[in-house]
Formats: C-alpha cells, sequence, structure tokens
C-alpha cells in the first residue's frame, strides 16, 4: 500500500512525504451561471421560434424559466462548468489549493525543509508535486519533473497505485543519498493518503480512490507539458497539465 511505501521511504530519509488527493480545487459558480443561462437561452430561443413565432416577450420569461433546469446540470455535473473555466483558471485554482494544503499538512515545519507534498485534483485533472526548499536545493527540476510524470502516466493508464508508489521509491532513493535518516528523527507526519471528500458526491471518479487506489479512468489525468516554477517562499512545484 501507499502507506507502507512511504513509511518504507522515511524510514531511509530526513525527508517527509504526504499525498493529498482532492475531489476539485474550484467552486467555478459564475460559470455554472453561465452555463445554465446559455442552455436556457437555447431552449428558450428554440420554444419561442417554434411555439410564439420568435416573440421576444415569450423568450426571456422561457429563457429565465429554463435557465433552473440548466443550472441544476452544471451543479449536478461539475465536470461542465469547469470546462468553461479556462485552463489558466483551473491552474490557478489547482496551484493555490496545492500550496495551502502544503502548509495545511505541515511540510513547511520539517526540521531540514524537505518536505514533499504529491496534490492531485481530480475535476480539473492536474498533478502537482510541491517540495521545499531544502529539497529543490539539492534536487533537480528535471527530477520533480520525472516524478509528476510518472504519476500522471501511470493515473491515465489506470494504474494510479502503482505509479504514485513508484515515484515515491525514486524519490526516496534521492532523498536518502542527499538527506539520510538521522538518529534522533522522528516521523512528523502522518503517512497514509489524506482525501478530502466534501465534493465527492459530485465527482464520482474520486469515489473509486477511496474505494481502491489504482482504479483510476485512463481519461482522468492526460500529461501534456511540465511546468516548473516557485508558488511561495521557498515552496517549489512541478505541475502536470491534464
Amino acid at each position: 500500500t501507499l502507506r507502507v511505501c512511504v513509511q518504507d521511504v522515511e524510514s531511509r530519509t530526513a525527508g517527509e512525504i504526504a499525498i493529498v488527493v482532492v475531489g476539485r480545487s474550484g467552486r467555478y459558480r459564475d460559470c455554472e451561471l453561465l452555463g445554465a443561462l446559455f442552455l436556457g437561452g437555447l431552449a428558450g430561443l428554440i420554444l419561442a421560434e417554434i411555439f410564439f413565432h420568435g416573440s421576444a416577450w415569450a423568450f426571456i420569461p422561457l429563457t429565465f424559466f429554463l435557465s433552473f433546469p440548466g443550472l441544476y446540470l452544471f451543479r449536478k455535473v461539475p465536470a461542465l462548468a469547469v470546462r468553461l473555466a479556462g485552463a489558466r483558471r483551473r491552474g490557478q485554482a489547482v496551484r493555490e489549493r496545492a500550496l495551502l494544503a502544503f502548509y495545511e499538512r505541515g511540510l513547511y515545519r520539517t526540521r531540514h525543509s524537505t518536505g514533499v507534498l504529491f496534490f492531485v485534483s481530480v475535476l480539473e485533472r492536474k498533478v502537482w508535486v510541491l517540495a521545499d526548499k531544502g529539497i529543490y536545493e539539492k534536487i533537480t527540476h528535471e527530477a520533480l519533473s520525472r516524478l509528476a510524470l510518472k504519476v500522471s502516466k501511470g493515473m491515465k493508464e489506470g494504474r494510479a497505485l502503482a505509479a504514485l508508489c513508484e515515484a515515491i521509491e525514486e524519490l526516496g532513493r534521492v532523498l536518502t543519498q542527499h538527506f539520510p535518516v538521522a538518529p534522533d528523527d522522528r516521523d512528523a507526519l502522518p503517512n497514509s493518503v489524506i482525501f478530502e471528500t466534501g465534493l465527492c458526491r459530485a465527482v464520482p471518479l474520486l469515489r473509486s480512490w477511496l474505494v481502491a487506489l489504482g482504479t483510476v479512468s485512463p481519461s482522468l489525468l492526460r500529461p501534456v507539458h511540465c511546468d516548473i516554477g516557485v508558488l511561495d517562499e521557498g515552496v517549489r512545484v512541478c505541475a502536470v497539465f491534464g
């Protein structure tokens, strides 16, 4: 399991590794409303043309009332709204949520600044690897890129558990070289995968994570390119975009 994998790596290094999986990073309420108005307007236009000879007096109330079913649809199927948000906004939402998770999980408090976070946002189809300043002072950008790509590729193939374990083991070999375990080191963070499931009802794919890691739809995370930058003071990120 991932917990055993993380425990094994952390027994050989001073590094701390955390895995966080969230259903979604953003709400996109304005996109839900925009999509609902579009569907309501389209349906209203068709009905007004068929039954009311294109009357604007019929089109306006029809659009208003038909927008409510559209809003219900967009809220039940959040993948529709997230597509309207655009890649830049989705990336910013995941960027902010990943950084928040990094600090929420206390990865910035490690003794030698050696915290690493594997962050998966299901709805946005993004994988991020965040590393504290002690890590990126020793590990190259290319090494972090390989980790993110390995996880993303494995998820695309429906083998999330194996891909995460492989990435963690590869990271462990590098951490052991630069940050060997000291006699007084202790495990400061939980080793289990952290799921944030408050929005799981609207994201069926996340349920499969909770039931059995590794059963992820091949269309979940499609790696396109890697981007590396500094998110905050001392925190570096390598992201794979779907």
